[in-house]
């Protein structure tokens, strides 16, 4: 009787192992979980980022959302405008760089400055005759802000739509702007980083720009892509991410390039496959690579740019660019994403909009990964309970043991 018993203890026990190894070996490209922000309209999130206690930002077509470290709304506010980049202040509060109809057709650069508990403080205006937008806001070091956008110049014939960098005070006072940019071509400033010895990096279009101090360049750099986003590492060298089509494998595809402090490419690379694949937001990670966040398999409405098609993809690279893994994630509708950053405990949060989930149209899209893109198959609470019962079945045939030995 002994034997058959130590015989289900083995059998029980070898059960268990294989459903527990079953919780690690088949994962799947998931998330730890994810939030959408809407109404029935079209509402996109283009700027996520992590606050500073602990859980998130995310504006957009005019809504800035705050959650908390789960993701759960703690508040919102509406705003005129579409907001397309998002930062922290030194105070609590937020920045946000937007553009906003001024008359008829004509926008503006607009830069909105909200309160730790989503009010408005105060909110500037930049523009002229023309069209003027609002891509990128960062907090610089003097206290103040940095705004990079697109300014027309003029529009006869053909436009001439040229990089526009704007700087102001801590209250949105101007102190100075430039433009960027060829004559009746159309440049648009995507992305700013504010450079470690000084001055500001831009990109955008297929330019790349590197000014002094009080912006005034120092050189400039087309790239052979569209740029959208860009980071500088610790070395005072730029890793910029866009999209190409110069690949084989697609109509187009992600990019990720490096270049040196005096604009040298250093390194190039692309991810994607036979679809259309567009990176739009880059952040450098804890360990040192890259990741990189966009839309994978992308189509579009031509009349009203809807996402039908295509999932949130984020690559995730080591520091010479070579992927080390990717995930998807979306539903049998559209997903694109457009901001990304690498969260507190080295996961990431991706924001865009979804036409999968949500109350109808298109809604914000917050989504949370653990530091590998990746969360067990199985529900947090089945491994442990798998653990517990292995547990019970060990003590029971223990004791069932323990019995009949004494009865012997």
């Amino acid at each position: 009787m002994g034997k058959l018993l130590y015989r289900k203890l083995f059998l029980s026990g070898t059960v268990l192992c294989v459903l527990l190894s079953f919780g690690s070996v088949f994962a799947e490209p998931s998330i730890k979980w994810t939030r959408t922000f809407g109404n029935a309209s079209r509402e996109i999130a283009y700027s996520v980022i992590q606050t500073q206690d602990g859980g998130y930002a995310v504006a957009g077509s005019g809504l800035l959302v705050k959650t908390d470290m789960f993701g759960n709304m703690e508040w919102n506010q509406t705003f005129s405008g579409t907001c397309h980049s998002l930062v922290n202040t030194s105070d609590g509060g937020y920045a946000l760089a937007c553009e906003i109809f001024s008359s008829g057709t004509k926008t503006d650069a607009l830069l909105i400055k909200i309160g730790a508990s989503g009010n408005i403080e105060w909110n500037k205006t930049y523009g002229g005759t023309w069209y003027e937008r609002a891509y990128s806001v960062v907090a610089t070091s003097d206290g103040g802000y940095a705004i990079a956008g697109d300014k027309t110049i003029y529009v006869i014939g053909s436009p001439d739509q040229e990089f526009w960098l704007i700087k102001t005070d801590e209250f949105g006072e101007e102190e100075w702007n430039r433009t960027y940019g060829e004559p009746e071509k159309v440049e648009s400033a995507r992305s700013l980083v504010e450079c470690s010895g000084g001055g500001y990096a831009l990109v955008g279009s297929t330019l790349f720009v590197k000014t002094d101090a009080l912006g005034d360049m120092l050189w400039n750099k087309t790239i052979g892509g569209t740029c959208s986003s860009v980071v500088e590492t610790s070395e005072g060298e730029y890793v910029i991410a866009g999209d190409t089509a110069v690949s084989s494998a697609g109509s187009q595809d992600f990019m990720l390039l490096k270049i040196d402090a005096s604009g040298n490419l250093l390194w190039s690379r692309t991810y994607g496959g036979a679809g259309d694949d567009r990176a739009k937001s880059l952040v450098k990670t804890s360990e040192g690579g890259f990741a990189l966040a966009g839309v994978k398999d992308s189509v579009t409405q031509e009349w009203e740019g809807y996402p039908i098609s295509g999932n949130f993809w984020l690559v995730k690279t080591d520091a010479s660019g070579i992927m080390e893994w990717n995930q998807q994630y979306g539903g049998a509708g559209g997903e694109y994403a457009y901001s990304l950053v690498q969260t507190l405990d080295g996961g990431y949060a991706l924001a865009g909009e979804t036409g999968s989930f949500g109350a109808g149209g298109s809604d914000f899209w917050l989504v949370k990964t653990d530091e590998t893109g990746f969360v067990p198959e199985y529900s947090s609470w089945l491994i442990p309970s798998l653990l517990l019962v292995a547990t019970l079945v060990i003590v029971i045939c223990k004791n069932k043991l323990f019995s009949q030995s004494s009865k012997k």
